[in-house]
């Protein structure tokens, strides 16, 4: 055989192989991407009833699990798994959430071990809301200093994110540092819309608008 038709045939087998991987997977049934975990994330927790969320979030939950199990070292893939968990975990309340806080701080831990500007610091974020919204020793392991820590190098990664200054925001209320809050909410208020997040935006704009209400109201007094 002549060796360049050789090293060509080769090529052309090898070409087409990736190609019928591609298709395979791209068309495997049921496959759910971190896009989609996303997406109905937000549909959940900003569209879906009350009553009717602790369900969803825990089918969510199980979806997110095969994905970070599929993709271990996907700092994407753990930081949604950690966000659904610590949602499913706000639905529970009560002591049936610490288990589910504490798989959603690893989840963040590891996404920072690998990427720490993943998703534009989601992880420092998410962490250090769990800090402050967690109680603390011996129920639980929140922390007030950590919090801060944590939201300020989310803030340095996505200074002018929503969610980065709505949970810096967030965290100052909770600390009762009214001017501060305000400051951080309205900065939330003014972040540049996310294509493809029009739900999560408009859903924390709500609560950033209401927030502010609360942080006025306290200012005026």
């Amino acid at each position: 055989m002549n060796h360049a038709y050789g090293k060509s045939m080769l090529f052309l087998i090898l070409m087409s192989t990736t190609l019928l991987v591609g298709i395979a997977l791209a068309g495997e049934p049921g496959a759910t991407t971190t896009g989609q975990v996303r997406d109905r994330w937000a549909q959940i927790n900003y569209q879906v009833p009350k009553a009717q969320r602790e369900s969803a979030f825990e089918e969510l939950a199980r979806q997110a699990a095969k994905i970070r199990e599929t993709h271990p070292r996907d700092a994407s893939a753990l930081i949604w798994e950690g966000i659904v968990l610590s949602s499913l975990a706000g639905e529970k309340g009560g002591m049936g959430a610490l288990g589910l806080v504490k798989r959603a701080r690893a989840d963040f831990e590891a996404a920072i071990q690998i990427a720490p500007d993943a998703l534009d610091g989601a992880a420092y974020t998410s962490l250090g809301a769990l800090y402050y919204q967690v109680p603390g020793w011996p129920l639980g392991f929140g922390d007030d200093d950590k919090a801060r820590a944590m939201l300020r190098k989310g803030l340095a990664i996505d200074p002018d994110g929503i969610d980065a200054n709505y949970f810096y925001a967030d965290f100052l209320l909770d600390q009762k540092d009214w001017t501060g809050a305000r400051a951080a909410f309205q900065k939330a208020l003014a972040a540049p819309a996310r294509p493809g997040r029009e739900v999560a935006d408009a859903g924390r704009r709500r609560e950033a608008e209401s927030k502010l209400k609360d942080v006025a109201e306290h200012l005026a007094n």
